[in-house]
């Protein structure tokens, strides 16, 4: 099998690496940048380079669509450097996709075009303070009057709720049937009355994370995405975009070359840890590329986020220990490795993955 990158991608790479030093030069490094770093103007570059919506399907709006490594290549080196892509990064990943899969016609026309070109912010309204990874106990609702929707509940971890333009909600419109029934997605402005917006400051001091309450917040009916009550395949598949992709491999990338950098590789037990750590980013690559080219089977995209993030753990764990002292001062690195434990929570935990992987996948007995 011939894993070589074509002339084309290369150039693409080189380009894509460049334009992430010029953006960290300008913006400054951020560790795990596409749920930390967020600059506006970045992300309407990105737009200008045709670099958000490159594999989305055949629409009007996001141009000629990109073969999927592609935006694994641009995806990965921005990520692997630090650039801020926060802004554009989930809309890119999960909404445009949503909103062309299931979306009206008149949903596409009014959300894309804001998403292409950078605009426009979103964050999703997935996890709730009782359910975590649960997404079936959510209990966020949404109540049908006349032409609305009137939105109470409380979403918790909603990443860059403070700063998005939209919430694509998962909330719960029926309330009959098992606990996956009645789900249902709808796109909540951020500042529509009865919205608040509480960032939570973590250990590492970032403040994307966020609570949003809804308080008899009124949206148009015509917000609904998709099938009424019957969105949670919707939401499952959202999920996979999520899960498979690049950012769950090299979020911590820069910080691994810091340590490289300073590795005693004279000693033969820290060649071989290095050598071992450069096998899983090659390993937890070609997991990826399974996924981009769409062929792993539906729900492995549980075990490559499995295998990425622990795999990004153990990153964290080898640039502790090689630093010593030094990873103990409050700085920017030391700010990235406060981060370790968030990687295998973010998206589903690693318990609930291996239980999708077992049951879904596998077909093991609950």
């Amino acid at each position: 099998m011939d894993f070589a990158w074509t002339p084309e991608q290369v150039a693409l790479r080189a380009e894509a690496a460049a334009v992430a030093e010029r953006a960290v030069a300008q913006y400054g490094r951020a560790n795990d940048s596409w749920i930390n770093g967020y600059s506006k103007e970045f992300s309407r570059e990105l737009g200008r380079r045709g670099w958000i919506g490159m594999t989305w399907p055949d629409n009007p709006y996001s141009g000629p669509r990109s073969h999927p490594l592609d935006r694994l290549i641009v995806g990965e080196e921005l990520i692997k450097a630090g650039a801020p892509i926060g802004a554009s990064w989930f809309a890119d990943r999960q909404m445009g996709p949503g909103i062309l899969a299931y979306g009206t016609p008149e949903q596409q026309a009014a959300f894309l075009p804001g998403i292409v070109s950078g605009e426009t912010t979103w964050c999703i309204g997935m996890s709730e303070p009782d359910a975590g990874s649960d997404l079936a106990g959510l209990q966020t609702a949404a109540a049908r009057e006349g032409d609305e929707w009137v939105i109470n509940g409380q979403k918790i971890w909603t990443s860059f709720g403070a700063t998005a333009d939209y919430c694509y909600l998962i909330c719960r419109t029926r309330k009959e049937g098992p606990p996956h029934a009645g789900v249902s997605e709808i796109i909540v402005p951020m500042d529509a009355p009865g919205v608040e917006v509480r960032p939570i400051k973590d250990m590492t001091t970032n403040r994307h994370f966020c609570e949003v309450f809804f308080t008899d917040v009124r949206v148009p009916a015509t917000n609904l995405v998709g099938v009424e009550g019957a969105a949670f395949k919707q939401t499952m598949s959202q999920l996979e975009h999520e899960r498979g992709g690049i950012d769950r491999l090299v979020s911590n990338y820069a910080l691994y070359c810091i340590a490289r950098e300073q590795a005693d590789t004279s000693h033969p037990l820290v060649r071989q840890e290095i050598a071992a750590l450069e096998t899983g980013y090659r390993i937890g690559r070609v997991l990826v590329v399974r996924e981009v080219l769409r062929q792993a089977p539906a729900g492995f995209s549980a075990a490559t986020k499995c295998f990425c993030t622990e795999h990004e753990q153990r990153v964290a764990d080898f640039v502790f220990r090689t630093l010593g002292p030094a990873a103990t001062l409050w700085n920017d690195v030391s700010r990235g490795l406060s981060y370790n434990p968030g990687y295998t929570i973010m998206g589903g935990t690693s318990n609930i993955m291996r239980n999708i992987l077992g049951e879904r996948v596998l077909g093991l007995p609950r």
